[in-house]
């Protein structure tokens, strides 16, 4: 590493023994571990005299195996030399996030704002950065109150969330079920300069429909041709699913026919949708029924859709037909669940076909799945004759061990 002429100090390396006196030593309380030794970085490692470049002011920070709080607000960081650049805070970010060492963080935040205040320090973060910083906190920190706080306090950075940014946190807040604070969040979007698209008001579709209230939802789906937006397949599909959820069957079909007058392009996840609905009612054969027409229709079936009429099928008890469907899935490459083998051969057991078992079977493991003792136990009371139910006895007690 090149050293600074005028700092007159050295790389600490330090032990559970040492005694810190760096300007960039960590606080008492940091966690002490002789092995391996951290080097605590000095503080001209900031100084943009120094000829060391960006990519190995990176590479020093994720070779610490303990993140050194004293990074994020060195002494130094008064001094006109102390110019961090965005590239190293976003590792040192990462470093501290990972260790759940919040405080450090908040701590570095503080300093770059208060830098914003002075013209010559001055130094705009993009949204990367933020979205970095955003991420880190709601996905390992598990802190999406700091992922909230961060977002509303962009523009005191000079910097301004992107719709992606935007959007990320809105689902964090859907799927953490917090829909009180995406309310808040949504109606910040003017103040934060976010321009609003379809994936913005998917994500409150989506929010409302898992709340259960499709009267919103559908008012939030009004609002795209007043935005001059373009719904697509994803919010026809949220808007079906909550529909079937519901038991309102025939209402996605007529959103289906409303989907296809305005050109949009019909995919397997909204005939997967449709099919899921119809198993739930349990009309299996209009669910197969729809199978065809997407294939007639030039959509190809993924697993999920055979999946769909299978356990259709299976609830059906119609094991027959189940079996043509498993056929049809492997011709296709489409390998069938661990739990359609399960329900399949456990149906077939109980109907005493022992050819359809010994075919179930041979199936499943050539798929790679294996059968539990469960399975077995039921699959030897199936081959082992009814007069001879002495020796089922004995089975059971030889493998319950």
């Amino acid at each position: 590493m090149l050293q600074n002429p005028n700092y007159s100090g050295s790389i600490y390396a330090y032990n559970d023994k040492d005694d810190f006196t760096s300007p960039c030593s960590p606080p008492s309380h940091f966690p002490q571990n002789p092995k391996p030794i951290v080097r605590a970085v000095p503080v001209f490692f900031f100084n943009p005299k120094t000829r060391t470049r960006t990519k190995t002011k990176q590479r020093q920070c994720h070779s610490c195996k303990v993140p050194p709080q004293g990074l994020a607000n060195p002494k130094g960081s008064n001094q006109p030399y102390y110019n961090p650049t965005e590239p190293f805070c976003t590792s040192l970010i990462t470093k501290l996030a990972q260790a759940q060492l919040l405080d450090p963080i908040h701590t570095l935040l503080q300093t770059l704002k208060h830098q914003h205040q002075n013209p010559q320090k001055r130094r705009c973060f993009s949204d990367d950065f933020f979205f970095t910083l955003i991420k880190l906190y709601a996905h390992v920190a598990n802190r999406i109150d700091k992922a909230v706080e961060t977002l509303l306090d962009m523009p005191n950075f000079h910097s301004w969330p992107s719709p992606r940014t935007f959007n990320f946190v809105l689902n964090v807040l859907v799927n953490a079920r917090l829909y009180d604070v995406v309310r808040e969040v949504y109606a910040a979007a003017p103040k934060l300069g976010v321009e609003i698209d379809a994936c913005c008001l998917n994500i409150l579709i989506k929010g409302l429909c898992e709340r259960g209230q499709l009267d919103s939802a559908f008012e939030v789906f009004d609002e795209f041709p007043k935005l001059r937006l373009e719904p697509n397949a994803r919010t026809f599909s949220t808007l079906m699913h909550g529909l079937c959820k519901k038991g309102k069957v025939e209402d996605a079909f007529g959103l289906l026919e409303r989907m296809e007058q305005s050109g949009v392009c019909v995919d397997a996840v909204v005939f997967n949708v449709l099919i899921g609905g119809l198993r739930k009612l349990g009309r299996v054969e209009e669910g197969k029924e729809v199978l065809e027409m997407m294939v007639r229709r030039g959509c190809y079936p993924n697993g999920g859709t055979y999946q769909q009429v299978l356990y259709g099928l299976l609830d059906a008890r119609r094991f027959g037909e189940a079996r043509e469907i498993v056929e049809r899935m492997v011709s296709e490459g489409i390998v069938p669940s661990f739990v359609s083998y399960k329900v399949l051969i456990v149906g077939l057991c109980e109907g005493g076909l022992v050819g359809e078992v010994d075919w179930a079977l041979r199936h499943m493991v050539r798929q790679g799945f294996v059968p539990r003792m469960g399975m077995w136990r039921k699959i030897v009371k199936c081959v082992v004759s009814k007069e001879m139910s002495s020796c089922c006895a004995s089975f059971d007690g030889i493998l319950g061990g």
